[in-house]
Protein backbone atom coordinates (compact mmCIF):
# COMPACT_ATOMS: atom_id res chain seq x y z
CA UNK A 1 0.00 0.00 0.00
CA UNK A 2 1.41 3.36 -1.04
CA UNK A 3 1.23 6.26 1.38
CA UNK A 4 1.94 9.92 0.77
CA UNK A 5 5.41 9.99 2.30
CA UNK A 6 8.13 8.61 0.07
CA UNK A 7 11.89 8.13 0.06
CA UNK A 8 13.97 9.26 -2.89
CA UNK A 9 17.21 7.27 -3.13
CA UNK A 10 20.14 8.93 -4.91
CA UNK A 11 22.26 6.14 -6.37
CA UNK A 12 25.01 8.55 -7.46
CA UNK A 13 25.40 9.63 -3.82
CA UNK A 14 25.63 5.98 -2.76
CA UNK A 15 28.45 5.41 -5.25
CA UNK A 16 30.15 8.64 -4.16
CA UNK A 17 30.19 7.51 -0.53
CA UNK A 18 31.81 4.20 -1.43
CA UNK A 19 34.41 6.16 -3.40
CA UNK A 20 34.95 8.33 -0.31
CA UNK A 21 35.63 5.18 1.72
CA UNK A 22 38.23 4.08 -0.80
CA UNK A 23 39.77 7.54 -0.84
CA UNK A 24 40.23 7.43 2.95
CA UNK A 25 41.37 3.78 3.08
CA UNK A 26 43.05 3.28 -0.32
CA UNK A 27 44.97 0.15 0.63
CA UNK A 28 41.98 -1.79 1.97
CA UNK A 29 39.27 -3.77 0.23
CA UNK A 30 35.76 -2.40 0.81
CA UNK A 31 33.07 -4.71 2.17
CA UNK A 32 29.82 -2.76 1.79
CA UNK A 33 27.49 -3.39 4.73
CA UNK A 34 23.98 -3.80 3.31
CA UNK A 35 22.26 -5.53 6.22
CA UNK A 36 18.79 -4.49 7.45
CA UNK A 37 17.61 -3.95 3.88
CA UNK A 38 20.66 -1.71 3.29
CA UNK A 39 19.68 0.46 6.27
CA UNK A 40 16.26 0.95 4.71
CA UNK A 41 17.56 1.72 1.19
CA UNK A 42 16.54 -1.65 -0.38
CA UNK A 43 19.25 -4.28 -0.20
CA UNK A 44 19.06 -5.57 -3.78
CA UNK A 45 19.00 -2.07 -5.27
CA UNK A 46 21.89 -1.03 -3.05
CA UNK A 47 23.87 -4.12 -4.03
CA UNK A 48 23.27 -3.36 -7.69
CA UNK A 49 24.40 0.24 -7.22
CA UNK A 50 27.43 -0.89 -5.21
CA UNK A 51 28.29 -3.80 -7.48
CA UNK A 52 31.87 -2.50 -7.75
CA UNK A 53 32.38 -3.06 -4.00
CA UNK A 54 34.85 -5.86 -3.22
CA UNK A 55 32.27 -7.70 -1.16
CA UNK A 56 29.14 -7.39 0.95
CA UNK A 57 28.37 -7.89 4.63
CA UNK A 58 24.91 -8.89 5.81
CA UNK A 59 23.50 -9.77 9.18
CA UNK A 60 21.87 -13.13 8.61
CA UNK A 61 21.69 -16.08 6.27
CA UNK A 62 18.37 -15.06 4.71
CA UNK A 63 19.82 -11.73 3.55
CA UNK A 64 22.78 -13.52 1.99
CA UNK A 65 20.52 -16.03 0.22
CA UNK A 66 18.49 -13.19 -1.29
CA UNK A 67 21.70 -11.80 -2.77
CA UNK A 68 22.73 -15.16 -4.16
CA UNK A 69 19.25 -15.73 -5.59
CA UNK A 70 19.58 -12.35 -7.31
CA UNK A 71 22.85 -13.69 -8.83
CA UNK A 72 25.32 -11.54 -6.96
CA UNK A 73 28.60 -13.48 -7.01
CA UNK A 74 30.54 -11.19 -4.63
CA UNK A 75 32.18 -12.44 -1.45
CA UNK A 76 29.47 -12.21 1.21
CA UNK A 77 30.13 -12.27 4.95
CA UNK A 78 27.29 -13.40 7.22
CA UNK A 79 27.93 -11.47 10.43
CA UNK A 80 25.74 -13.65 12.66
CA UNK A 81 27.27 -16.78 11.18
CA UNK A 82 25.40 -20.08 11.53
CA UNK A 83 23.33 -21.33 14.46
CA UNK A 84 22.25 -24.77 13.28
CA UNK A 85 23.67 -27.57 11.16
CA UNK A 86 21.16 -26.69 8.45
CA UNK A 87 22.29 -23.07 8.30
CA UNK A 88 25.95 -24.16 8.28
CA UNK A 89 25.30 -26.39 5.27
CA UNK A 90 23.44 -23.57 3.47
CA UNK A 91 26.34 -21.18 4.04
CA UNK A 92 28.75 -23.73 2.60
CA UNK A 93 26.50 -24.55 -0.35
CA UNK A 94 26.10 -20.91 -1.35
CA UNK A 95 29.78 -20.02 -0.93
CA UNK A 96 29.26 -17.56 1.91
CA UNK A 97 31.72 -16.65 4.66
CA UNK A 98 30.42 -17.35 8.16
CA UNK A 99 31.57 -15.38 11.17
CA UNK A 100 32.59 -17.66 14.03
CA UNK A 101 31.92 -15.81 17.27
CA UNK A 102 30.64 -18.39 19.78
CA UNK A 103 31.65 -21.75 21.27
CA UNK A 104 28.38 -23.28 20.11
CA UNK A 105 29.50 -22.78 16.51
CA UNK A 106 32.77 -24.57 17.19
CA UNK A 107 30.80 -27.51 18.57
CA UNK A 108 28.63 -27.60 15.44
CA UNK A 109 31.75 -27.54 13.30
CA UNK A 110 33.14 -30.57 15.10
CA UNK A 111 30.01 -32.54 14.27
CA UNK A 112 29.73 -31.45 10.63
CA UNK A 113 29.87 -34.00 7.79
CA UNK A 114 33.18 -34.19 5.97
CA UNK A 115 31.51 -32.85 2.81
CA UNK A 116 30.84 -29.43 4.41
CA UNK A 117 33.62 -26.97 3.59
CA UNK A 118 33.32 -23.46 4.97
CA UNK A 119 34.92 -20.06 4.52
CA UNK A 120 34.98 -18.40 7.94
CA UNK A 121 36.02 -15.27 9.78
CA UNK A 122 37.03 -15.61 13.41
CA UNK A 123 35.51 -12.77 15.40
CA UNK A 124 37.51 -11.76 18.44
CA UNK A 125 36.16 -9.72 21.33
CA UNK A 126 38.56 -6.87 22.04
CA UNK A 127 36.19 -4.90 24.24
CA UNK A 128 32.80 -4.62 22.53
CA UNK A 129 31.46 -7.55 24.62
CA UNK A 130 28.63 -8.34 22.28
CA UNK A 131 29.70 -11.06 19.84
CA UNK A 132 33.16 -12.55 19.73
CA UNK A 133 35.46 -15.13 21.30
CA UNK A 134 38.07 -13.98 23.82
CA UNK A 135 40.93 -12.12 22.15
CA UNK A 136 43.39 -13.83 24.52
CA UNK A 137 42.55 -17.12 22.78
CA UNK A 138 43.14 -15.76 19.29
CA UNK A 139 46.20 -17.88 18.51
CA UNK A 140 44.72 -21.15 19.80
CA UNK A 141 41.40 -20.57 18.05
CA UNK A 142 43.03 -19.55 14.77
CA UNK A 143 45.23 -22.64 14.75
CA UNK A 144 42.22 -24.82 15.56
CA UNK A 145 40.23 -23.41 12.64
CA UNK A 146 43.20 -23.47 10.28
CA UNK A 147 43.60 -27.22 10.87
CA UNK A 148 39.89 -28.04 10.96
CA UNK A 149 38.83 -30.43 8.19
CA UNK A 150 35.64 -28.46 7.50
CA UNK A 151 37.34 -25.07 7.16
CA UNK A 152 38.76 -23.77 3.91
CA UNK A 153 42.04 -21.87 4.05
CA UNK A 154 42.55 -19.24 5.33
CA UNK A 155 40.28 -18.08 8.19
CA UNK A 156 39.96 -14.31 8.50
CA UNK A 157 40.43 -12.43 11.75
CA UNK A 158 38.02 -9.65 12.68
CA UNK A 159 36.82 -7.50 15.55
CA UNK A 160 34.40 -4.62 16.07
CA UNK A 161 34.92 -1.20 17.62
CA UNK A 162 32.63 -0.08 20.44
CA UNK A 163 33.45 3.63 20.68
CA UNK A 164 35.00 4.64 17.36
CA UNK A 165 32.25 7.24 16.94
CA UNK A 166 33.87 9.15 19.82
CA UNK A 167 37.33 10.13 18.47
CA UNK A 168 38.57 11.24 21.87
CA UNK A 169 37.59 8.04 23.64
CA UNK A 170 40.71 5.94 24.48
CA UNK A 171 38.70 2.71 24.30
CA UNK A 172 39.24 2.43 20.52
CA UNK A 173 43.02 2.69 20.78
CA UNK A 174 42.95 0.07 23.52
CA UNK A 175 40.92 -2.27 21.31
CA UNK A 176 43.27 -1.78 18.37
CA UNK A 177 46.29 -2.49 20.54
CA UNK A 178 44.74 -5.65 21.97
CA UNK A 179 43.86 -6.92 18.51
CA UNK A 180 47.39 -6.25 17.24
CA UNK A 181 49.01 -7.83 20.31
CA UNK A 182 47.12 -11.12 20.27
CA UNK A 183 47.05 -11.63 16.48
CA UNK A 184 50.66 -10.65 15.87
CA UNK A 185 52.33 -13.13 13.53
CA UNK A 186 49.14 -14.86 12.42
CA UNK A 187 49.09 -15.02 8.63
CA UNK A 188 45.47 -14.15 7.90
CA UNK A 189 43.36 -11.46 6.25
CA UNK A 190 42.01 -9.01 8.82
CA UNK A 191 38.92 -6.80 9.09
CA UNK A 192 38.45 -4.10 11.73
CA UNK A 193 37.17 -0.77 10.48
CA UNK A 194 33.54 0.25 10.56
CA UNK A 195 32.50 3.68 9.23
CA UNK A 196 33.77 5.69 12.19
CA UNK A 197 37.01 3.73 12.28
CA UNK A 198 37.53 4.25 8.57
CA UNK A 199 37.25 8.01 8.90
CA UNK A 200 39.03 8.54 12.22
CA UNK A 201 41.31 5.58 12.94
CA UNK A 202 43.83 4.78 10.17
CA UNK A 203 45.17 1.85 12.22
CA UNK A 204 41.89 0.06 11.44
CA UNK A 205 42.64 0.13 7.70
CA UNK A 206 43.73 -3.48 7.39
CA UNK A 207 42.92 -5.92 4.56
CA UNK A 208 39.16 -5.28 4.65
CA UNK A 209 37.14 -2.31 5.90
CA UNK A 210 33.40 -2.48 6.51
CA UNK A 211 31.68 0.81 5.57
CA UNK A 212 28.09 0.93 6.79
CA UNK A 213 26.32 4.15 7.76
CA UNK A 214 28.80 6.30 5.82
CA UNK A 215 27.61 4.66 2.59
CA UNK A 216 24.17 6.11 3.20
CA UNK A 217 25.42 9.66 3.72
CA UNK A 218 25.20 9.96 7.50
CA UNK A 219 28.08 10.85 9.76
CA UNK A 220 29.10 7.95 12.01
CA UNK A 221 30.21 10.34 14.75
CA UNK A 222 28.25 11.65 17.69
CA UNK A 223 27.30 15.21 16.72
CA UNK A 224 29.05 14.64 13.39
CA UNK A 225 28.74 16.51 10.12
CA UNK A 226 28.31 14.36 7.02
CA UNK A 227 29.36 17.08 4.59
CA UNK A 228 32.50 17.75 6.61
CA UNK A 229 33.24 14.04 6.36
CA UNK A 230 32.86 14.23 2.58
CA UNK A 231 29.61 12.27 2.45
CA UNK A 232 26.47 12.89 0.40
CA UNK A 233 22.89 12.22 1.52
CA UNK A 234 21.42 9.17 -0.19
CA UNK A 235 17.84 9.16 1.15
CA UNK A 236 15.54 12.17 0.96
CA UNK A 237 12.31 11.64 2.89
CA UNK A 238 9.54 13.92 1.72
CA UNK A 239 5.76 14.25 1.91
CA UNK A 240 3.17 16.76 0.66
CA UNK A 241 1.40 19.55 2.47
CA UNK A 242 -2.25 18.57 2.68
CA UNK A 243 -3.70 21.59 4.50
CA UNK A 244 -2.82 25.14 5.52
CA UNK A 245 -4.41 26.99 8.47
CA UNK A 246 -3.92 30.12 10.50
CA UNK A 247 -4.24 29.26 14.19
CA UNK A 248 -5.21 32.13 16.53
CA UNK A 249 -2.93 33.35 19.30
CA UNK A 250 -3.40 31.34 22.48
CA UNK A 251 -4.68 28.20 20.74
CA UNK A 252 -2.76 24.92 21.01
CA UNK A 253 -1.73 22.45 18.33
CA UNK A 254 -1.95 18.66 18.22
CA UNK A 255 -2.32 15.87 20.76
CA UNK A 256 -1.72 16.91 24.32
CA UNK A 257 -1.95 20.59 23.37
CA UNK A 258 1.81 20.67 23.92
CA UNK A 259 2.51 23.83 21.92
CA UNK A 260 0.52 27.07 22.16
CA UNK A 261 0.64 29.80 19.51
CA UNK A 262 2.31 32.95 20.91
CA UNK A 263 0.60 34.90 18.09
CA UNK A 264 -1.60 34.18 15.11
CA UNK A 265 0.41 31.46 13.35
CA UNK A 266 0.21 30.16 9.80
CA UNK A 267 0.68 26.39 9.83
CA UNK A 268 0.79 23.52 7.38
CA UNK A 269 -0.11 19.86 7.81
CA UNK A 270 2.36 17.39 6.28
CA UNK A 271 1.20 13.89 5.31
CA UNK A 272 3.88 12.02 7.23
CA UNK A 273 4.04 10.62 10.74
CA UNK A 274 5.38 7.81 12.84
CA UNK A 275 3.51 5.26 10.68
CA UNK A 276 5.92 6.33 7.93
CA UNK A 277 8.97 5.91 10.13
CA UNK A 278 9.31 9.52 11.22
CA UNK A 279 10.31 9.68 14.90
CA UNK A 280 7.31 10.23 17.18
CA UNK A 281 9.49 11.93 19.79
CA UNK A 282 10.78 14.64 17.46
CA UNK A 283 9.96 17.78 19.48
CA UNK A 284 8.69 21.22 18.52
CA UNK A 285 11.52 22.95 16.73
CA UNK A 286 12.77 19.90 14.81
CA UNK A 287 13.71 21.31 11.39
CA UNK A 288 12.00 20.66 8.07
CA UNK A 289 12.71 22.12 4.62
CA UNK A 290 10.10 23.60 2.30
CA UNK A 291 10.36 25.74 -0.82
CA UNK A 292 13.97 26.66 -0.26
CA UNK A 293 13.61 27.56 3.42
CA UNK A 294 14.08 25.84 6.73
CA UNK A 295 11.09 25.68 9.03
CA UNK A 296 10.16 23.63 12.09
CA UNK A 297 7.69 21.18 13.58
CA UNK A 298 4.98 22.49 15.92
CA UNK A 299 3.48 20.17 18.54
CA UNK A 300 3.52 16.40 18.59
CA UNK A 301 4.13 14.08 15.67
CA UNK A 302 0.97 12.07 14.91
CA UNK A 303 0.58 8.71 13.21
CA UNK A 304 0.03 10.20 9.76
CA UNK A 305 0.61 13.96 10.16
CA UNK A 306 3.05 16.62 11.26
CA UNK A 307 2.19 20.28 11.75
CA UNK A 308 4.86 22.74 10.61
CA UNK A 309 5.37 26.50 10.91
CA UNK A 310 4.69 28.40 7.66
CA UNK A 311 5.35 31.86 9.06
CA UNK A 312 6.97 33.92 6.30
CA UNK A 313 7.03 30.92 3.92
CA UNK A 314 5.10 30.90 0.66
CA UNK A 315 3.46 27.51 0.34
CA UNK A 316 0.27 25.85 -0.77
CA UNK A 317 -1.32 22.42 -0.50
CA UNK A 318 0.54 19.90 -2.61
CA UNK A 319 3.99 21.39 -2.05
CA UNK A 320 6.59 18.84 -1.01
CA UNK A 321 8.23 19.07 2.41
CA UNK A 322 11.67 17.55 2.97
CA UNK A 323 11.85 15.83 6.36
CA UNK A 324 15.53 15.03 5.80
CA UNK A 325 17.80 14.63 2.82
CA UNK A 326 19.75 16.87 0.46
CA UNK A 327 19.02 20.11 2.28
CA UNK A 328 18.56 18.80 5.79
CA UNK A 329 20.88 16.18 7.26
CA UNK A 330 19.25 13.13 8.80
CA UNK A 331 21.80 13.55 11.59
CA UNK A 332 20.13 16.80 12.68
CA UNK A 333 16.73 15.11 12.89
CA UNK A 334 18.20 12.22 14.85
CA UNK A 335 19.86 14.56 17.33
CA UNK A 336 16.64 16.53 17.78
CA UNK A 337 14.66 13.33 18.40
CA UNK A 338 17.22 11.83 20.78
CA UNK A 339 18.08 8.90 18.53
CA UNK A 340 20.54 7.98 15.77
CA UNK A 341 20.34 8.21 12.00
CA UNK A 342 20.53 4.42 11.67
CA UNK A 343 17.11 4.07 13.29
CA UNK A 344 15.52 6.82 11.22
CA UNK A 345 16.81 5.48 7.91
CA UNK A 346 15.79 1.91 8.71
CA UNK A 347 12.33 2.88 9.94
CA UNK A 348 11.42 5.28 7.15
CA UNK A 349 13.16 3.36 4.41
CA UNK A 350 11.43 0.11 5.31
CA UNK A 351 7.99 1.71 5.56
CA UNK A 352 7.90 4.19 2.66
CA UNK A 353 7.75 3.66 -1.04
CA UNK A 354 11.08 4.26 -2.79
CA UNK A 355 11.98 6.21 -5.92
CA UNK A 356 15.47 5.70 -7.33
CA UNK A 357 17.25 8.47 -9.17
Amino acid sequence: MKRSAHAIIDTAALRHNLARCREVAPNSLAMAVIKANAYGHNMLKAAETLSHANGFAVSCLQEALELRQARFIHPIVVLQGFHTMQSMKAIAEHRLRAVIHDRHQLELLDSAPASVKLDVALKLDTGMHRLGLPIEQARTLFERLSKHPNIKPTPWLMTHMACADEPDNPHTQQQLERFAKYTDGLQAPRSIGNSASILAWPESHVNWVRPGIMLYGSSPFAHGNARRDGLEAVMTLSAPLVAIHTIPKGESIGYGASWTCPEDTRTGVVACGYADGYPRHAPTGTPVWINGKESRILGRVSMDMIVIDLTAIEARAGDQVELWGKHLSVDRIAQAAGTISYELLCNAGNQCQHTYV
